[in-house]
């Protein structure tokens, strides 16, 4: 009798003690969408497409003065002299070339300035996480591409992307 009471009073400390240690809070977090969603990150996005459209107007416009070059250059093969052809079309060459090269370049620019931007949001949004880990005692924040599912209390992507909003209202992009 004495070891079946021993007994049951191991059973229920250890049980009570177990489920103390059980309580671990864990949060999910989006983190493209706070990218994406906050004020900085639309502001950069926004900043992008335009510079984005800018460069595609601009260098269409370049594209369709060439090909007409090309299409009166053809027209006028039969009346240019040998020479004269193959000066205009080493001239149309290069000017196809320097086209291609700027072109590149302007995505290049492109690309890395949103690289950057991206490095520079993650970079302010870890310490705001890292504040709120400590202030709600999280155990675990889970990025909300690898959630499977659960209860969306635990989404703390709203909060973040709040208290990044009044940290970082924007990125300067030039």
């Amino acid at each position: 009798m004495k070891y079946l009471v021993k007994f049951f009073v191991v059973t229920f400390l250890l049980l009570v003690s177990t489920n103390v240690f059980a309580e671990q809070k864990i949060v999910v977090l989006d983190i493209k969408y706070v990218l994406n969603f906050s004020k900085a990150g639309k502001g950069a996005q926004d900043f992008l497409k335009k510079s984005f459209s800018n460069n595609q107007k601009k260098f269409s416009d370049i594209e369709k003065s060439l090909k007409k070059e090309e299409v009166d250059m053809l027209a006028q093969q039969t009346v240019l002299s040998k020479e004269e052809y193959t000066k205009k079309s080493d001239t149309l060459r290069k000017k196809v070339i320097d086209y291609q090269s700027q072109r590149r370049a302007a995505i290049d620019k492109i690309a890395k300035q949103r690289a950057e931007s991206r490095e520079t949001l993650l970079k302010r949004i870890e310490p705001i996480v890292d504040a709120y880990i400590k202030e709600n005692k999280i155990s675990l924040v889970i990025d909300k591409k690898i959630w499977l599912g659960g209860s969306s209390e635990i989404d703390i992507t709203n909060a973040i992307i709040e208290k990044l909003n009044k940290e970082l209202p924007s990125l300067n992009l030039k």
